[in-house]
């Protein structure tokens, strides 16, 4: 879902952040909101949706360097609008936010930008697909080829990606469903990209190779207002199969779903309930106990894996802050993946 992400920044003023995590159970009054039976239509739904409240275009990275380190990549980029429609220049609606991040064994590097829609400056079309905030981009073929750019103080990279495998559609043939009061998003991802390029970072360039994963969600409520954030898991297996699961913490209790996606990607979706998720140790990062090690549980397919993070300090200390950074997992199977946490 994530933030991976985002939803973690939604509308950049203040006063939409009174109900549930980041503003994401604010009302949806006026903005068109998901229905089940949804039929996506490719390019068009790659690209943005503007009379839905909140969208985003999430990539994550597991890769190894040339130098026999891990590193992990995120790309990000968030459309929130203040009223439903689109139009030329200033008076455009449209918020748009960009995070980046390198993750290294030792360090933990990021950057963000913000932008006004209809100026040029951010923005996304759908065919050629083509994503962008400044000089930062995400372009290609659709999305089974991209070209990946982004740059920080302390760091930048170029990459490509070629997916091997097909689009994943998260819930109910893309309605994923984010609590028991029935809030949802439009959600598929593309989790079977394999990856290339170069990493720039204060030690040097390192040449890298390794797995991605998109996430595609959009929607204008969704997450009731009690839920004060999730924890988000994209799990490879060296089996060649693949766990997206998420656990959505809320006065009322937890809500959880997640897709089981074989290596030829069929999916099956896991209702409330069928994933257990445990933190088993903590690390303090921007004083906060924040979980770094968890034991992740799911029955139905065998798997009992402990997940824990490369790099602990992987705090996102942007305009909202979440902690976003690549796993290892052992156990039943093994891998590696990336993990997003939100609100604590």
């Amino acid at each position: 879902m994530n933030v991976r992400a985002l939803l973690v920044f939604l509308v950049f003023p203040l006063s939409a952040f009174a109900q549930g995590y980041a503003g994401l159970g604010t009302s949806a009054e006026g903005f068109s909101t998901p229905k089940p039976g949804y039929e996506f239509q490719f390019p068009q739904d790659h690209g943005p949706h503007p009379d839905y409240r909140i969208e985003w275009w999430y990539l994550t990275a597991n890769l190894q360097g040339a130098d026999g380190q891990d590193y992990g990549i995120q790309w990000t980029l968030f459309r929130s609008a203040l009223k439903p429609f689109e139009s030329d220049g200033w008076q455009s609606p449209q918020l748009w936010m960009g995070h980046a991040a390198v993750t290294t064994p030792d360090n933990h590097y990021f950057s963000e930008r913000l932008s006004r829609g209809g100026i040029g400056q951010a923005g996304v079309q759908a065919d050629p697909f083509d994503a962008w905030i400044d000089d930062w981009h995400m372009r290609g073929d659709g999305l089974d080829h991209l070209a990946l750019a982004a740059s920080g103080t302390e760091f930048s990279y170029d990459l490509t990606l070629t997916a091997s495998g097909p689009l994943v559609f998260h819930g109910d043939r893309g309605y994923s469903v984010k609590s028991a009061d029935g809030q949802a998003s439009h959600y598929y991802s593309q989790p079977f990209y394999t990856v290339e390029g170069v990493l720039r970072l204060p030690t040097g360039d390192v040449a890298v190779t390794g797995q991605g994963w998109l996430d595609r969600e959009w929607s204008s409520q969704p997450l009731s207002e009690d839920q004060s954030g999730w924890d988000w898991f994209s799990l490879s297996f060296d089996s060649g199969q693949k766990l997206m699961a998420f656990r959505l913490r809320g006065e009322r209790g937890d809500f959880t779903s997640a897709t089981w996606i074989e290596a030829d990607g069929k999916s099956a979706t896991l209702d409330d309930g069928s994933v257990q998720f445990t933190p088993l140790a903590t690390h303090n990062v921007a004083d906060r106990d924040v979980p770094t090690r968890w034991r992740v549980s799911l029955p139905d397919k065998g798997v009992e894996v402990d997940v824990n993070a490369i790099t602990p300090s992987a705090w996102m200390g942007t305009r909202f802050e979440y902690w976003e950074g690549p796993v290892r997992v052992s156990g039943s199977h093994t891998g590696q993946g990336y993990l997003e946490m939100t609100g604590y």
